[in-house]
């Protein structure tokens, strides 16, 4: 012990933070709120670090390339020992912390904790929620297959929807303008680096902030926060009615942690990992990309949404929820905490659970949006094909062999995921055409990974002949206006 002691002291000397950690480990709660209400910020900071040892874990044999990915995932699942259950643990515990980080927002709502003087508290949580559930996404196109391909096209699909910087933000992403060779490894620095380092960052203000104003006290009918009095109340209760964290108040905490961390486990054994499923293939569109659990909503939305509403909704309704939560506590920064006198913010939470209840049942048999009736038996209508030069006949088989009325209509028949394709030539000129075919864009996929050039020109060769017969196809004006003039002979008079 004295040996410890010697060593113990040595480090002190030079750090000098046994003050700091004193303080923090010792700082006074009221005892009213050492309860199992106040769990769930332990919890979730517990989760956070069983993600960065168990990430850190699997980063050492995932192999962040289009091309291993997959292979790598295999590889932990049936020849790394145990690595089937490392993959497990860090999925189920994205599930619980998703879970616990939402419950443990809705209780600081709930409980008024978000006023005066916990306003900067309240916000710093609203970007930790945000942070999680981008780690959430990320970690799910980690696992690049079939679903995580097509997830990622939907996201990239909203993202492109935002007014002035949606291609920018996509070429950001993406690495480029289509899903391609950079794309994994730009998510993959996301989802290790980047955003943890944020989550890092917002986790140790967030517990700053906790420890420099103190844990909510317990919302009493009638105990009104004012501005004016509030410190010295919150002073007073403390020191009257208070008790150090550690170790009268920790142990709930900790015997929480402890049951989250054991459903963790149980749920990774029972359960297993996530996946991956079949590997990601752009021409495979008879597909139903189902998100992970809390994206479950999100995919009802959007299969039940009319086609015109959804860039709305996608890029009006996230700024107005995280405008009004950042405002939130500027707007009702002071007044009654306890719930029983707040009917509105009841009312309002319970609608918001059980609308995301409502939307993620759906989810589970709501078709993939936009819906998909076609089917590529069905053979390519004979008045498309009459007349047609060989080159044209070609693309008509590419079109065939690749599914495109899958997602397009022709003819009257065909899926409805993308435009009908009876005019297109009015609508797009050659070289949109062919731009649209290799770098895809909207809900289209990129396709100039799976076709070679003869197929690319073949088929836009095809497609340029589907427009109504009394109407000729696009053509691109300014190469007309910039065409060289004709050489005609001169006038008769000049001669």
């Amino acid at each position: 012990m004295s040996r410890l002691k010697q060593i113990g002291d040595w480090f002190e000397q030079r750090l000098q933070i046994a003050g700091v950690v004193r303080e923090a480990v010792i700082h006074p709660v009221p005892r009213k709120s050492a309860s199992w209400w106040y769990v769930f910020g332990s919890a979730a900071l517990t989760i956070f670090i069983l993600q960065v040892v168990t990430g850190i874990l699997l980063a050492l044999i995932y192999v962040p390339s289009a091309g291993e990915a997959w292979n790598s995932l295999q590889y932990l699942n049936h020849d790394v020992t145990l690595g089937w259950l490392l993959r497990a643990v860090h999925g189920w515990g994205s599930n619980f912390m998703v879970a616990v980080v939402l419950i443990h927002m809705c209780q600081v709502f709930l409980l008024g904790a978000y006023k005066f003087p916990r306003e900067l508290t309240w916000i710093v949580g609203v970007f930790l929620l945000l942070l999680t559930l981008g780690m959430a996404f990320t970690g799910q196109i980690m696992r690049f297959d079939q679903d995580a391909y097509w997830g990622l096209g939907i996201g990239a699909s909203i993202t492109s929807r935002v007014p002035v910087i949606g291609g920018y933000l996509v070429h950001l992403l993406l690495g480029g303008p289509i899903i391609a060779g950079d794309t994994l490894s730009h998510f993959f620095a996301l989802h290790v680096f980047i955003i943890p380092g944020l989550l890092i960052g917002f986790v140790s203000l967030h517990l700053l902030l906790v420890l420099k104003l103190g844990i909510n006290e317990w919302p009493m009918p009638g105990r009104v926060v004012r501005r004016s009095t509030y410190l010295k109340e919150y002073s007073e209760l403390t020191h009257k009615d208070g008790m150090p964290f550690v170790p009268d108040a920790v142990w709930k905490d900790m015997f929480f942690s402890a049951a989250i961390i054991v459903s963790v486990l149980a749920c990774a054994a029972y359960f297993g990992p996530y996946g991956p499923s079949g590997t990601p293939d752009p021409t495979i569109v008879q597909t139903i990309p189902k998100p992970d659990f809390f994206f479950l909503w999100l995919y009802a939305l959007l299969a039940l949404l009319p086609p015109s509403m959804e860039t709305p909704i996608l890029l009006i309704a996230p700024v107005i929820v995280i405008g009004f939560l950042i405002l939130l506590p500027f707007l009702s920064g002071e007044g009654e905490k306890s719930w029983r006198r707040r009917p509105i913010a009841v009312v309002a939470l319970l609608l918001i659970a059980v609308s995301l209840g409502t939307f993620t049942k759906l989810a589970t048999y709501s078709p993939w949006s936009p819906i998909m009736y076609g089917w590529s038996g069905d053979p390519v209508p004979v008045k498309y094909l009459n007349g047609r030069s060989p080159l044209e006949r070609q693309g008509a088989l590419v079109f065939q062999v690749k599914q495109c009325r899958n997602c397009h209509e022709l003819g009257g028949s065909g899926g409805k995921r993308g435009p009908e394709l009876d005019s297109v030539a009015t609508t797009l000129t050659h070289d949109q055409l062919v731009r649209q075919v290799i770098q895809g864009g909207g809900n289209m996929p990129a396709y100039g990974k799976n076709l070679n050039p003869a197929e690319v020109t073949a088929l836009v060769s095809f497609l340029e002949t589907l427009h109504p017969p009394n109407q000729p196809p696009a053509r691109d004006a300014s190469q007309a206006a910039v065409a060289p003039p004709q050489n005609n002979p001169p006038a008769a008079g000049n001669r």
